[in-house]
């Protein structure tokens, strides 16, 4: 059964629109995992643009199952991971212009830098997962650096604008998982998966876990947080 892993970055995005102290991301990291999500997200941006400093200590502090502390490979971040702790960092790449991250982490041309920043959070005990695109040779790569899983970049599949680029993008998914797999990789997917186009990925058992934010803070809005995550875990959990 694969597990759902809760982005709740958009809660914070909507709290800074005004300035303000609500919604609060912490208590919606709570109700995620009271309707049965298995990880927590957040992303610390160097902007500090949503999540806070704030938010990830206390979530750090409150979290009962597992977080994920998504954020860039620099040094302000590596000390803020190896000081905070989270159960899991996963290296994203970020602009400071993109509205969301867009596409996934090179690993292959900057290798020996990825080696020094996974051996200092491995020293303080964290695993480490790659955001990547569907790319054999980051996904090499990621092992090489000594990753422990990769998360897979899905924002080019949920982007297409017909079946045919559907099936086309799904289909580097689904070499780029199975590569992953016979390197001993963990393996998650995310970034603009719905309730909708994540169905397809039942066909994909190797994925052990599925991160997920957008559509599930869009879809809270309608029908409250608990019963969002609730839905998208009925997707996921057989897969």
């Amino acid at each position: 059964m694969a597990r759902l892993a809760v982005n709740i970055d958009h809660v914070a995005t909507v709290r800074q629109a005004r300035g303000i102290d609500e919604p609060d991301p912490v208590l919606a990291a709570g109700l995620a995992e009271l309707a049965g999500a298995e990880v927590i997200i957040c992303h610390l941006r160097e902007d500090r643009r949503h999540i806070n400093d704030r938010d990830l200590m206390i979530l750090r502090q409150t979290v009962k199952t597992k977080l994920n502390l998504e954020m860039a490979g620099v040094e302000e971040m590596i000390e803020i991971a190896v000081k905070t702790k989270p159960d899991l960092v996963t290296l994203v790449p970020e602009k400071r212009e993109e509205l969301t991250t867009e596409g996934g982490l090179d690993v292959k041309s900057q290798q020996d830098r990825y080696k020094r920043v996974v051996e200092r959070l491995k020293e303080a005990d964290i695993k480490i997962s790659f955001f990547v695109d569907p790319d054999l040779d980051q996904i090499n790569a990621s092992k090489q650096c000594g990753g422990d899983i990769v998360e897979i970049h899905t924002g080019d599949y949920s982007e297409a604008k017909s079946e045919s680029e559907a099936d086309s993008r799904f289909g580097r998914i689904v070499t780029a998982v199975n590569l992953a797999a016979d390197l001993d990789l963990c393996i998650s997917a995310g970034h603009g998966l719905n309730y909708v186009n994540v169905k397809r990925f039942k066909a994909l058992p190797q994925i052990e876990e599925y991160s997920i934010g957008h559509s599930i803070v869009a879809r809270a809005v309608l029908v409250g947080f608990e019963r969002a995550v609730r839905e998208m875990l009925e997707l996921v959990k057989d897969f």
